[in-house]
């Protein structure tokens, strides 16, 4: 009897650790992040969500924005949808988590987010630290003035000479207003949705920006303008162009790249274009 007892004992203990360990492989199957290349679970990606048109917050859900992570609000913008087709291509659930420009990459390096997708440039500094896939995005440098300013009509960067000149801190943006000889470089401020305020303000005579964000602040407001140099920056390629922020090592480097070449040219005109008309006005 005492035998038949202990065979029970055995049998029920045999099943709960089978059950247990079901359980367990379930678990590691469905909860990876990006730092493996299994499929299922969330790709949390961190952004600013407040450099439009890359990215912006707004209110809804229109134009395919993405609810924000521990927020009401949602995140629009190019950022988001080339986002969308990475976590769809890894056949994981996009999450957006918004964080402070400076924030971005300690968050990844802590695995808070598993990837940066926010307009970052693949500078040689940040590749010390973090990886990066191929571009997403090529550009080129431009200030954002004033309408009907002195400097409306300027060709070279040169003819910013004595201007109140910023950008954006830790970026290549504000790094090259030093080669502006003459240059009044004002302190570098947290995100242009400032800058945009401080040049309507007077405060400052222009902003140092890729492209896209001059178009979109001459769209959001009718004050604005963008000058295009013949003479300008003088600046690396990587300082132009953005990627996607990865941990050293990541295991899915290979499988974005491969989901990011699938996206055309055309495709990425076409959504930045998009981007630009769906931002928000007051961005």
């Amino acid at each position: 009897m005492k035998r038949k007892w202990l065979l029970i004992m055995l049998a029920t203990m045999t099943a709960i650790l089978l059950a247990a360990c079901g359980t367990s492989d379930k678990k590691d199957k469905t909860t990876g992040d990006a730092g493996t290349d299994e499929e299922g679970g969330e790709f949390r990606v961190g952004m600013e969500a407040g450099y439009p048109p890359f990215n912006w917050t707004q209110q809804g859900d229109a134009n395919g924005a993405v609810k924000i992570a521990d927020n009401v609000e949602y995140a629009g913008g190019y950022d988001v949808q080339m986002a969308k087709k990475m976590a769809e291509g890894l056949g994981k659930e996009l999450v957006i988590v918004k964080l402070e420009w400076d924030g971005l990459v300690p968050a990844l390096q802590s695995s808070k987010i598993d990837a940066i997708v926010a307009g970052m440039s693949p500078t040689k500094e940040r590749k010390e630290t973090i990886d990066f896939t191929e571009n997403y995005y090529t550009s080129d440098f431009v200030m954002v003035i004033k309408k009907g300013s002195k400097f409306e009509n300027a060709k070279s960067i040169q003819d910013f000479s004595g201007a109140k000149v910023t950008s954006q801190l830790n970026t290549s943006n504000y790094e090259v207003i030093d080669q502006i000889k003459g240059v009044n470089k004002q302190t570098a401020m947290e995100n242009f949705s400032a800058m945009r305020v401080a040049l309507e303000a007077g405060k400052i005579d222009g902003y140092v920006a890729e492209r896209p964000e001059g178009i979109s602040a001459a769209a959001a407001n009718e004050n604005f303008a963008f000058v295009s140099f013949e003479e300008g920056f003088d600046t690396d390629i990587s300082n132009t162009s953005i990627a996607v922020g990865l941990r050293k090592g990541d295991a899915n480097l290979d499988k974005i790249n491969e989901i990011l070449k699938g996206i055309s040219e055309d495709d990425r005109q076409k959504i930045m274009e998009d981007a630009i008309l769906q931002q928000p006005a007051a961005q």
